[in-house]
């Protein structure tokens, strides 16, 4: 796989100003109003606001009133409580100590196939469920290549050697093989070739999927 230039920087550090109520008014506003699909002069027609205050809020570079963000709110038909979202998050992290993931069974589940549930986020900003598991195949473990569910799912192998199958396709995984695909498609481990076998999947989807 040649590499390729993502937009998103992982290793940006946010300035501490962005923790400023004036900063994190001005970040939803820019968001909605892309959203919305308008520019800030058509913003700034709906709103009766001068675009150079626009661009002032959507800067963080001042504290715009009550009657303004009603206005503001008003033009992009979202609560005006939509604007202190991201000021008021609680952000949360789950650390799993080795061996105290939740075993569960989740739907689908065939006899040997152990799923370990590694942590889980409930809702959260970003509008995406993740779930990881820890999926451990021992040797009375049958295969069950026709798994189907929402989301996308990324399989990273650890341990033994699977056939595993997507849709048309049969990928032999073996330890540090990534396979990442669209779980809407049938898919399992359909040859089991060197037993005990570890995986992690990490499943993502919408809620309410």
């Amino acid at each position: 796989m040649s590499a390729a230039l993502l937009d998103q920087d992982p290793h940006r550090v946010r300035e501490e100003r962005e923790n400023i109520l004036e900063v994190a008014i001005g970040r939803e506003v820019r968001a909605f109003r892309h959203q919305a699909g308008i520019t800030v002069a058509e913003l700034s027609k709906r709103t009766g606001l001068s675009v150079g205050m626009l661009s002032k809020i959507e800067n963080g570079n001042t504290s715009p009133s009550l009657s303004t963000l009603q206005a503001l709110a008003h033009a992009m038909s979202v609560p005006i409580t939509a604007f202190f979202r991201q000021f008021e998050d609680v952000h949360h992290a789950i650390h799993t100590k080795s061996g105290e993931g939740v075993e569960i069974e989740r739907r689908g589940t065939r006899a040997g196939h152990q799923y370990n549930l590694l942590g889980h986020l409930g809702s959260n900003s970003t509008g995406v469920i993740v779930e990881p598991y820890l999926i451990t195949l021992s040797s009375d473990a049958d295969v069950f290549p026709t798994f189907q569910h929402e989301g996308i799912e990324m399989l990273y192998m650890l341990e033994g050697e699977v056939d595993y199958r997507h849709g048309k396709h049969v990928y032999p995984l073996k330890p540090g093989d990534t396979l990442f695909f669209d779980a809407d498609a049938p898919h399992g481990p359909e040859v089991l070739v060197k037993l005990p076998a570890r995986y992690l999947s990490i499943i993502s989807y919408s809620p309410g999927k």
